[in-house]
């Protein structure tokens, strides 16, 4: 994890942000990491409104994995317009959960700055519809572009 994050601040060093966004759980170990070296606060967004939160973002996301719809949740007091974000998970694929931070964020006035990613899945086009939705900055630690006939084919 620290050399993921090493990674990160390096590809990442030219953008001003004040907050790390991700989602629970995957996303946590990498975007708690980030932020403790670049001593920034994490926020992560839930994917059920826990009974103490009452006001609150809400956006919808889908589980390609689980087969599910889900809503995303965060705490109004933890985004705002302020906040300049950058988001961290652990998969790129489809793109569903990043469209919700982006919806989330948005629903803050908060700006995504960037999105860094550990593994990105290309042949499942997340990317291109992350782009499509405004995102200019977008990094990815590994991509694959294939997993044909049990093979990994790394770019």
């Amino acid at each position: 994890m620290k050399q993921i994050s090493i990674e990160f601040i390096r590809r990442f060093a030219d953008l001003k942000v004040n907050k790390i966004v991700t989602v629970e759980a995957s996303g946590i170990a990498p975007a708690v990491m980030l932020g403790y070296q670049m001593e920034l606060p994490v926020v992560f967004a839930k994917k059920q409104q826990p009974s103490t939160m009452s006001d609150m973002y809400v956006a919808e996301a889908t589980s390609f994995t689980k087969k599910c719809d889900y809503k995303m949740v965060i705490s109004k007091e933890f985004l705002t317009k302020e906040d300049k974000v950058l988001f961290i998970d652990d998969f790129l694929a489809y793109g569903s959960t990043g469209l919700g931070a982006i919806e989330l964020c948005r629903q803050a006035g908060a700006s995504i700055e960037g999105m860094g990613f550990i593994i990105e899945k290309a042949f499942q086009k997340g990317r291109q519809l992350l782009e499509k939705a405004g995102v200019k900055r977008i990094e990815s630690l590994a991509v694959i572009d294939s997993l044909e006939n049990g093979q990994i084919e790394f770019r």
